[in-house]
Formats: C-alpha cells, structure tokens, sequence
C-alpha cells in the first residue's frame, strides 16, 4: 500500500526524536547525531516510493537508513586524515561548554558507569542490536528488519553482547559483592 507524500512526511516527522536518540548512540556526539537524523529523513523521503509499511511500523525502515548513514560516514570519516596534533588538544581541553553529554546519559540516566563502560566497548555491532532490544524495545523482528540481516544473527549478537557484558562485569560484581565466588 503506497501512502501519499503527506501522510509518510508526517510518519517521518513523527519519528524524529526516536531517530536522534538512536542516532545519539551511535554517534555519540549531539552535532554528528542531528546531521545523522538529518540525513536519514532526506533519505527516508527521497526513497519514499520504495517504502513499504511492515507490521513494525516505519521506525524498522528508518532505523536501517539511519544505521546505513551512520556507517557511510564513518566509513569516509576513517579515510580522511587526522593529524597527531588532535589528539592531544583533545585531551588537553577537557569538558567544552556545548560538549555531549557524559556517556551514562547515551547508555541510561541511571546506570551505572561501569556498565555504561562495558557496553560501550561492546563491537558496534552487538552495541546496536543491544540497544535497539533493551532500550528501544524493539521485537526481534523489527531489529532484524532495521538492521536487515536475519532474525538468527539478532538473537546470536544480543547473546554474544550478553556474554560480553557478563564477562566484562564479573570483576566489577566481585569488588562490589553483587556475585558470590
């Protein structure tokens, strides 16, 4: 069923603060993260003929073209050179008014750091599958039909980033008495 240009604009728009906060995730930068949602709405509407509402609504779609963005500019972002001298005003400078926020507020306002940490360091494509279960309550279908890989590969990356998660916080549950030797 194909819907008119302003019903699926309005879809689209509707969507927009689901998309940057997934977009936050994945950038982990509020600037980046807005050019990304961006983007992906010019994409969404530019594609719209090629839209075919699921079961899941738009948000699977738009999550896909989002996610596909993200990776397009990262992926030109890791060619382009970067000098030496970057890192280190980097790390010299410290917390910049207008910086993003701390990386529990990305994870969860309540979470604690070290697992904020742990899931951080999870493989991007584990973090995402993870994120999108936990946090966004997407079924396992509509992770798959964002991500567009098998129902399969989700269920093995959310066990895998389980496994991870639980392996990178046995000694945090130690130290802090949560797990019994």
């Amino acid at each position: 069923m194909q819907i008119d240009r302003a019903e699926f604009e309005r879809l689209v728009l509707e969507q927009l603060d689901f998309l940057y906060r997934v977009a936050l995730k994945l950038a982990r930068d509020s600037n980046k993260a807005e050019d990304l949602v961006q983007e992906a709405c010019y994409r969404a509407i530019r594609s719209r003929e090629s839209f075919q509402m699921s079961p899941g609504g738009i948000r699977p779609w738009l999550v896909q073209i989002l996610r596909n963005a993200f990776l397009t500019r990262a992926t030109r972002e890791a060619r382009q050179p970067r000098l030496a001298e970057d890192d280190a005003l980097e790390n010299a400078a410290g917390p910049v008014a207008g910086s993003p926020p701390e990386l529990s507020f990305h994870i969860g306002e309540h979470m604690d750091q070290e697992v904020a940490h742990a899931v951080q360091a999870l493989p991007e494509e584990y973090r995402t599958v993870l994120m999108l279960w936990a946090l966004e309550d997407f079924s396992y279908q509509e992770i798959a039909d964002a991500l567009n890989i098998p129902i399969g590969t989700v269920m093995s990356r959310l066990h895998r980033a389980r496994s991870k998660l639980t392996q990178q916080l046995q000694d945090y549950a130690k130290r802090e008495g949560i797990r019994r030797e």
